[in-house]
């Protein structure tokens, strides 16, 4: 087989599988909210409170997407007062290696811009 061809197929696939992942956690605050709960954070005001500059409204829609998503599940406690929690799914955690990616990156990526200046 032409190496050009192989090479534009594996690509191409790669794009696809990069898109998709892209569609589930892409945005300035998805990765940050699935971090968040990720460490223990359950409840909207932990959460909220663990991210700079988030909106309750923005959390809101975050929160709604990646549940939709099967990245988080919603939970709600009825005791003396009626609380929901988020905690992470089986599937959520398989991003675990990712993010520690892209936060040994974002060092080297920070370091890199700090020295240039």
């Amino acid at each position: 087989m032409d190496e050009t061809v192989k090479s534009y197929k594996d690509c191409e696939a790669g794009m696809l599988h990069l898109k998709d992942t892209l569609e589930v956690i892409n945005g300035k605050w998805k990765i940050l909210v699935l971090f968040s709960i990720m460490n223990g954070n359950k409840r909207f005001k932990e959460i909220k409170a663990s991210i700079p500059k988030i909106s309750g409204k923005v959390l809101a829609k975050e929160l709604k997407d990646l549940e939709q998503n099967k990245l988080i599940n919603r939970m709600i406690r009825d005791n003396d007062l009626v609380t929901i929690e988020y905690t992470p799914t089986h599937h959520t955690n398989t991003l675990k290696t990712v993010f520690e990616s892209m936060i040994d990156w974002g060092k080297i990526h920070r370091k890199k811009i700090i020295e240039e200046w």
